[in-house]
């Protein structure tokens, strides 16, 4: 079984990024269009523990994190300095990480986010 797990951490402020919905699509080959495989929400500890294992014919795995409202309203609960910019009041409106999979391996792959940067690594 192949399956992919994530997390958000707010290396702004030292804390899990709770409440960051968290799309999960997948495709086999890199011609091959994207299909939605599952959706999430950050849980209070920053993880997404629900999202489904993957069909054994995936290549690569898209995670759509958006970003915007939680690193809106962080700014609006005053946990974020960080000015307004653009439309959604943060300047990583959403965040898409691609990776490629392998067959019956597990991919943890976190994101760490700050109003003005982010990284992602694969984890354990």
């Amino acid at each position: 079984m192949t399956s992919v797990s994530t997390h958000v951490l707010d290396t702004s402020v030292g804390r899990p990024a709770a409440d960051v919905a968290v799309l999960l699509e997948v495709r086999a080959g890199g011609d091959a269009p994207w299909v939605p495989h599952g959706a999430s929400a950050t849980d209070a500890d920053g993880r997404c523990k629900d999202l489904p294992a993957l069909p054994g014919t995936t290549t690569h795995v898209r995670l759509q994190f958006a970003t915007g409202p939680y690193l809106t309203r962080t700014r609006a609960e005053g946990r974020q300095d960080a000015p307004r910019t653009g439309d959604s009041g943060a300047f990583f409106p959403e965040v898409a990480v691609v990776v490629a999979v392998e067959p019956g391996e597990h991919y943890h792959v976190p994101l760490l986010l700050n109003p003005f940067g982010y990284s992602v690594y694969r984890g354990s």
